[in-house]
């Protein structure tokens, strides 16, 4: 078996074979035929499966994949899907897309490929557009404060921006657009040192299908207690887990750590609480070396001199977190500003990112976030 080149003129005819016999092949030559690069799987030089290959930038398509009718279940086709797909991680693609006929969405979904948009019909035959995106998981975030949707600018209360006053309305717009996480963030609670605005929580929980990480102002037992049964799926931790260390592995305990996403947030690769304000004397990477010892799942990083300005995050803090945790489940937050911030992240291995000011300020568009 080989995988080579194949000239046009033979891939046009797999094409009319297999897929429309009752096309010539004038008709089933696309425009951009000669821009794209054209490959098939050979076996004993009889050419069994063919595809052709579009790259735009860092965007990989694919088309008129096709295996010749009396060889398909052989496993042919996957390996040159395979094949394709290993190409678009070498050239380090952050998306490979292509038109597929519905009956074929299984196949496509072994690999990761998704259905995106509606179904259209083509010479009576119904397609669906799949696509595998970054992987990167976008997770949008609502702070409150009152019982509104807010943003702050390096955590200071002063420095606030009322966006919606029903953050219920913020959460249906993310759901609707695809997305299925939240981080939720209780401003009041994190000042006052008590869990506070709980019951927007249970809202949204209660009428969203979104997985919801709920933190601030969870200093007690009963606090956690409030924050699952409130419809969190994730209590967020990050003063406790500093501070007070015991407790925090108590809960671990008692909970699962599964329950728990740890927040560090850093300042100058140093921990930081109290709303910031305090800078410790723990190496970030101590703080989540220790932590993952204990169980811990998911972890998740706040540059405090990037967070709400808008200037990019933090790759080269993420880049060495990442290197000295391989295999991390690490979620960037702070600083992301326009949509090639959420592209380069996830290039340097983050499992997730919370995006919050961005979308807020129009920078990054739910649409765009929805293709991710």
């Amino acid at each position: 078996m080989q995988i080579k080149e194949v000239p046009i003129e033979q891939v046009l005819k797999m094409r009319q074979e297999v897929m429309y016999p009752n096309l010539s092949i004038e008709e089933l030559r696309l425009q951009d035929d000669p821009t794209g690069k054209h490959i098939g799987l050979y076996v004993e030089d009889e050419l069994v499966s063919v595809i052709s290959v579009f790259l735009e930038h860092d965007v990989m398509r694919f088309r008129k994949f096709a295996t010749q009718t009396h060889l398909q279940g052989k496993g042919y086709g996957t390996r040159l899907l395979v094949h394709v797909m290993k190409m678009a991680e070498e050239l380090r693609c952050r998306k490979v897309w292509c038109h597929a006929r519905v009956s074929a969405k299984g196949f496509y979904g072994k690999y990761g490929m998704k259905p995106v948009g509606d179904t259209w019909y083509s010479h009576g035959i119904a397609f669906v557009k799949m696509e595998k995106a970054s992987g990167i998981e976008v997770i949008p975030a609502i702070d409150i404060i009152g019982g509104k949707c807010v943003r702050l600018t390096q955590g200071d209360y002063e420095q606030k921006k009322v966006y919606n006053e029903h953050p219920l309305e913020v959460a249906k717009e993310f759901e609707d657009a695809g997305l299925q996480r939240l981080h939720l963030v209780d401003l009041d609670g994190a000042k006052d040192g008590a869990v506070k605005n709980w019951k927007v929580l249970e809202t949204i929980a209660g009428k969203t299908k979104l997985v919801i990480d709920f933190g601030g102002g969870i200093k007690t037992g009963n606090d956690v207690d409030i924050v699952l049964n409130s419809g969190a799926a994730m209590a967020t931790i990050g003063s406790i887990a500093v501070k007070k260390g015991e407790l925090f592995l108590s809960w671990l305990q008692a909970y699962g750590a599964d329950k728990f996403l740890l927040g560090a947030d850093v300042k100058e690769e140093k921990i930081a609480v109290g709303g910031w304000l305090e800078t410790t004397d723990i190496w970030v990477y101590d703080f989540i070396g220790e932590y993952l010892q204990k169980g811990v799942k998911q972890v998740f990083c706040t540059d405090v001199g990037k967070d709400g300005l808008l200037e990019g995050p933090s790759l080269d803090l993420y880049r060495n977190i990442l290197g000295k945790f391989p295999g991390l489940h690490f979620i960037a937050s702070g600083g992301v500003s326009v949509i090639d911030d959420v592209y380069q992240l996830a290039d340097i291995g983050c499992s997730g990112v919370i995006i919050g000011k961005a979308i807020y300020e129009g920078r990054i568009t739910l649409q765009e976030l929805a293709g991710i």
